[in-house]
């Protein structure tokens, strides 16, 4: 049965990944709670931006994927709109422009906090999204997706969104980053964990596929041991410790860890994908608290 217009674009918006865009605006405006600046007009605007920015990646990647040959039906992953037909490439690049266009004009509302150098940084965002899978250079086709990932969703989208608020940056801000982004680095790891082969065939040389498996599960347990040791960090800066309520994740990264490295179907990863973004969104809102309270 086809699936319904609605069904096909929510599909493509892939909101396994949204917990990414989500994450780092919560853990930023705690953070500017917590210093008694936050603004919630500037932050409800960080977070349209944020989703917009992920929503038009997601159908960048759809476009271009399909475009360079790595969705094909040989894929295992979950269904890509384009490659299965039920979107034309015209349309879904269009949607990836509009989306990408109504980001632009979110982020234009947040010059009021920050300043226009904040538009040099929304363009950058947007450029990078389209680039992730498109133009000449694709970072995700050369292996420098993971670096994308960490810096814009971890220390841009973190520190941004304190910035607009608290009127500056901190060191606490950056650190509050660090997690953040190498959580949402782990949504990637277990995409192209899946993919890899297909990847392989398509010339698409994510690390995973430079690197090997072995390699894709070290980064992803690294990943959660920096995450769940950030929350000690704070505390040894003067931080309560509510902050260390993150901790109590150690469980179900541990569990995360052991599915990843004992997974043998692609049905198994797209399950541990969609958990891997509720445990960054978990993750975010324990932080969160912990730093407000």
């Amino acid at each position: 049965m086809k699936p319904s217009s609605w069904n096909t674009w929510w599909g493509a918006a892939r909101p396994r990944t949204l917990s990414a865009a989500i994450a780092p605006v919560v853990v930023g405006s705690a953070l500017a709670a917590r210093n008694g600046h936050f603004v919630p007009v500037a932050a409800a605007l960080c977070l349209g931006f944020a989703l917009l920015v992920q929503i038009g990646t997601n159908f960048a990647n759809d476009y271009y994927d399909f475009v360079h040959g790595a969705d094909t039906p040989a894929r295992v992953g979950p269904r890509r709109a384009v490659a299965a037909g039920l979107v034309a490439p015209a349309t879904m690049r269009r949607a990836m422009i509009a989306t990408f266009a109504l980001a632009f004009a979110v982020g234009l509302g947040l010059v009021a906090w920050g300043g226009w150098w904040l538009v040099g940084i929304g363009l950058a965002s947007i450029l990078c999204g389209i680039a992730y899978t498109g133009g000449p250079w694709p970072l995700g086709y050369n292996g420098l997706g993971d670096v994308f990932v960490f810096i814009f969703f971890g220390l841009v989208a973190v520190g941004a969104t304190y910035f607009v608020q608290a009127g500056g940056w901190t060191l606490d801000a950056m650190l509050a980053a660090v997690p953040v982004g190498l959580l949402a680095v782990n949504i990637l790891v277990v995409n192209n964990y899946r993919d890899a082969a297909t990847d392989a065939v398509a010339g698409k040389r994510t690390l995973v596929v430079r690197f090997g498996r072995r390699a894709a599960r070290i980064q992803f347990a690294t990943a959660h041991g920096v995450a769940l040791t950030i929350p000690a960090v704070f505390v040894m800066r003067g931080y309560g410790p509510w902050t260390l309520l993150p901790i109590m994740l150690a469980p179900m990264a541990w569990s995360h860890e052991r599915r990843l490295r004992r997974s043998e179907s692609p049905l198994e990863l797209i399950s541990l994908l969609g958990d891997t973004g509720k445990y960054l969104a978990l993750y975010a809102v324990l932080l969160a608290i912990g730093l407000v309270l």
